[in-house]
């Protein structure tokens, strides 16, 4: 996450880019670091229920949510340096 200055910066930008209300910036912002944050298990079972409610069936629903899976990106685990190190030296 940027540090605070940087995200003032960028709310102050997107702002005057858009002319839309530093509130409404801010939400938006919040919202998208939020939806990019979840990990898999959070986005299945939020997905789930959203299909769910759809009137869905599970079978359809998987497969749905398996194609989603694909195209996302997760947040990255928390890693120790031994991960880390596990990761570039194999």
């Amino acid at each position: 996450m940027p540090d605070r200055d940087d995200l003032q910066a960028l709310l102050a930008h997107l702002g005057r880019v858009s002319g839309v209300g530093s509130p409404t910036v801010e939400k938006i912002v919040r919202e998208t670091v939020e939806h990019f944050s979840e990990t898999v298990e959070q986005f299945v079972a939020r997905r789930h229920a959203e299909l769910q409610a759809e009137d869905l069936k599970n079978e359809v629903i998987f497969t749905r949510i398996r194609d989603e899976l694909r195209a996302r990106r997760f947040a990255a685990p928390e890693l120790s340096e031994r991960q880390i190190r596990r990761l570039v030296y194999g």
